[in-house]
């Protein structure tokens, strides 16, 4: 028999799972974060993912003080946001996993995340930029690393892609041109396709020469995706 003092804390342990779950959103509660949501997916899309928060809590017509008590950081922020759109993103890389051309998988996955991109200012900071907090975010940059990787040695070894070239390198090409895929969106749409095309014929084989310098490493990738994101760099 536990002795008294612990009888207490073994009821409590004893007790369904189920009981501890947190209580669901009241609704009104439910709504406040509704309309935070909408509201921060207007101001991302239109001045990107670095937008005062101050400016979403007003937009949505709610208090800082209910802001930050939904979203304590602007990652959980992000990851209410852009959850369906990444979850996409992925779901569209393993469809071109599965594509027995992988050149025509890798042109037409690059594509259609180009095209997300340009549509949404703040998908492209978070596709080419870093953020932390945002597990969803985290995964997608994984899956669509592994998903380049794959495409890649497998055009490679079709003899379609250049073979002195890493997945940082198309990672890094891509990060400078989506940066400016919603500008290039907003003037005459469709219009990037020209410089995503230029960009991966540069990837083909039949343009290897010679490169000048190393590849970025993973490491230094993500640093610089910190930087362009405004994060400074770890110590």
């Amino acid at each position: 028999m536990a002795p008294p003092e612990n009888h207490e804390q073994n009821q409590q342990n004893r007790q369904p799972s189920h009981q501890k779950k947190p209580a669901p959103l009241r609704r009104d509660a439910l709504r406040n974060r509704e309309l935070l949501v909408a509201a921060a997916r207007e101001l991302f899309a239109e001045q990107g993912i670095n937008v005062p928060l101050d400016e979403i809590a007003k937009r949505a017509g709610v208090g800082n003080a209910t802001l930050y008590r939904r979203f304590p950081a602007r990652g959980d922020l992000v990851e209410a946001v852009f959850r369906d759109d990444l979850a996409a993103v992925m779901a569209s890389g393993e469809k071109a996993r599965r594509e027995d051309d992988a050149w025509g998988a890798l042109t037409t996955y690059l594509e259609g995340v180009c095209a997300l991109l340009a549509r949404d200012r703040g998908v492209s900071d978070l596709m080419t930029t870093g953020i932390e907090g945002a597990p969803t975010l985290d995964a997608i940059h994984v899956h669509n690393h592994e998903t380049l990787s794959g495409l890649m040695r497998r055009a490679a070894a079709a003899g379609e892609l250049r073979t002195d070239v890493v997945t940082e390198d198309l990672l890094f090409a891509l990060s400078a041109l989506g940066a400016s895929l919603p500008a290039i969106e907003s003037i005459r749409p469709g219009s990037w396709r020209r410089p995503l095309s230029l960009l991966l014929d540069g990837f083909r084989a039949t343009a290897q020469r010679p490169l000048p310098e190393r590849a970025l490493t993973a490491e230094e990738t993500d640093l610089v995706h910190r930087e362009l994101g405004g994060e400074p760099p770890e110590a």
